[in-house]
């Protein structure tokens, strides 16, 4: 492999990897009348929030008791208060039996409505609760929570209230954050995120800043993280007015506010929204046929990422196994892309061929530049090699490695999926042995040495310099892979194997065409 070619792994190396540490969307400071309308927001919320509590007691001669409504299911379990007829927890299972609260340490309850209220629980079942809360005012607000056995549930909330009353805002926050395992928690908050899906064509998918939007262009608002997905989608497009995300700095994760009003001159008003709190599995996501698989982050090179991610699930269905699932298909884009490979190989072959001409020109003309460069010219042009014939092929290689990278990394359906012997979950790191808190991870050493050898076999250049970079370049991939998802470096040191397979023929054929020429 010559200079080019090698500088282009290593400068595509830190492109990749530091797109997923460095390049988030970074949130925009809100202005002073945006900052000043929040804040004011939330202090009428609270302000609202103490009067019922005050005008509770003068209702009803007695304070409401607090009160929690468990709810379980197969596939999740929810804690539910009367104090804002809002959530405690939600949990949801895992396939290996894990059960993940979605909401995020620090934020409970979410979903409330005048969160200082404490309602009367009127009914409660496994797939219906509902609330109550009257004022003395005159309004009086219900709550039903209409629960199903998946993912999907709903919420109705009804005003009622007579004309002497005022209009009536009410909100709905979920966050701020979203919650999820422990191994996903370092990078929870860097990858949080506040969404909405447009109502209209042409669809598309927005990452919301700290800045409000109209609630009636979006079809569906959500907070999400890497591998779990609190979505809202109203009924009615015109039931609430106003999307409110917020996100003080990089810190710390999103939350998000819809509110809606009831106008003075309206007596009764109904909202109904219907609330998605589970795993982003792409396929189940697509099933509801809403658009929220969009929320599955596919990357820059996003189409190549789903059929990528659909030849993943074909090959599953086959082998039952997503680790074998990842080595075949990385088998087929190999041979999709071995023509290129071969160009780029026999690129670096002839390189290396012409590198003892090319190390006494240098020696010859050292104090000449001009002459220095037209001589080499003149040896690529009569042995016809293509100085850049080893990295413009990878350059074009580059948009599916990403896109198979990407796929890999965020795919849900990995989460607790096993390979073989010591390879539990492909979607964390493989954790062969610990010494102490140190974690040895087998998969990454055996990639690192694979490169080494590789590396060894397209040595093509004689400068020492060049030759302690392209051997330091195993050592940090190996650094950079240590932490990574067990499936990423299964996939990366297949790569790595067959291109040596593919080297070792390559070389052998130009080392037969030497001795016949």
């Amino acid at each position: 492999m010559q200079k080019n070619s090698m500088l282009f792994v290593i400068l595509s190396a830190v492109v990749i990897f530091g797109w997923y540490f460095f390049i988030y969307p970074q949130p925009k400071q809100i202005n002073q009348p945006q900052a000043h309308l929040q804040t004011e927001n939330k202090e009428q919320s609270n302000n609202v929030a103490s009067q019922n509590n005050k005008i509770q007691a003068s209702d009803e001669g007695q304070l409401v008791e607090e009160e929690n409504i468990n709810i379980e299911t197969d596939k999740y379990k929810a804690v539910l208060t009367n104090k804002g007829a809002a959530v405690l927890s939600w949990f949801v299972k895992e396939k290996n039996g894990q059960w993940v609260d979605l909401v995020f340490p620090g934020s409970s309850p979410v979903m409330a409505n005048f969160p200082g209220s404490v309602y009367k629980v009127v009914s409660k079942s496994d797939n219906k609760v509902v609330f109550e809360y009257a004022s003395k005012q005159g309004w009086k607000i219900t709550k039903t929570y209409n629960l199903s056995d998946s993912y999907m549930h709903n919420l109705n909330i009804s005003i009622e209230k007579d004309n002497s009353v005022s209009a009536l805002e009410i909100s709905l926050e979920w966050g701020p954050g979203l919650g999820t395992d422990a191994k996903e928690a370092k990078e929870n908050i860097s990858v949080s995120r506040a969404l909405a899906y447009t109502s209209e064509k042409p669809y598309k998918l927005k990452k919301l800043k700290n800045e409000y939007e109209l609630a009636s262009f979006y079809k569906w608002f959500a907070v999400d993280n890497r591998y779990f997905l609190a979505a809202f989608i109203p009924e009615k497009s015109s039931d609430f007015d106003k999307i409110i995300p917020l996100r003080l700095d990089k810190k710390h994760p999103y939350s998000l506010t819809m509110t809606a009003t009831v106008p003075q001159n309206l007596d009764k008003k109904e909202f109904s929204v219907n609330f998605y709190l589970g795993p982003k599995g792409y396929t189940y996501l697509k099933s509801y046929n809403l658009g929220l698989e969009k929320s599955v982050d596919f990357g820059f090179f996003g189409f190549l990422g789903k059929i990528a991610f659909a030849v993943l699930e074909f090959f599953y269905k086959i082998t039952h196994n997503y680790g074998w699932a990842i080595i075949m298909i990385t088998v087929v884009i190999q041979i999709l892309v071995l023509p290129l490979t071969l160009k780029s190989l026999k690129s670096a072959a002839a390189m290396k061929r012409i590198q003892p001409m090319i190390k006494d020109i240098q020696a010859k003309y050292k104090n000449e530049p001009q002459r220095l460069q037209a001589e080499m010219l003149n040896i690529y042009r009569t042995k016809k090699v293509n100085p850049l014939g080893g990295c413009l092929p990878m350059l074009l290689q580059l948009p599916i490695f990403w896109a198979f990278f990407t796929m890999l990394r965020n795919a849900y359906e990995l989460r607790n999926e096993g390979w073989l012997l010591w390879v539990k979950d492909l979607s964390a790191s493989d954790q062969f042995m610990h010494l102490g808190d140190f974690s040895v991870n087998l998969l990454p050493l055996i990639m690192g040495i694979g490169m080494f050898f590789q590396q060894r076999m397209s040595m093509a250049v004689s400068d020492p310099m060049q030759k302690r970079m392209m051997y330091l370049m195993p050592i940090i991939f190996t650094f950079m892979f240590w932490s990574f998802p067990s499936g990423l470096v299964l996939y990366w040191s297949t790569n790595s194997i067959i291109s040596m397979i593919e080297q070792y023929f390559v070389i052998k054929e130009d080392e037969v065409n030497i001795k016949h020429s």
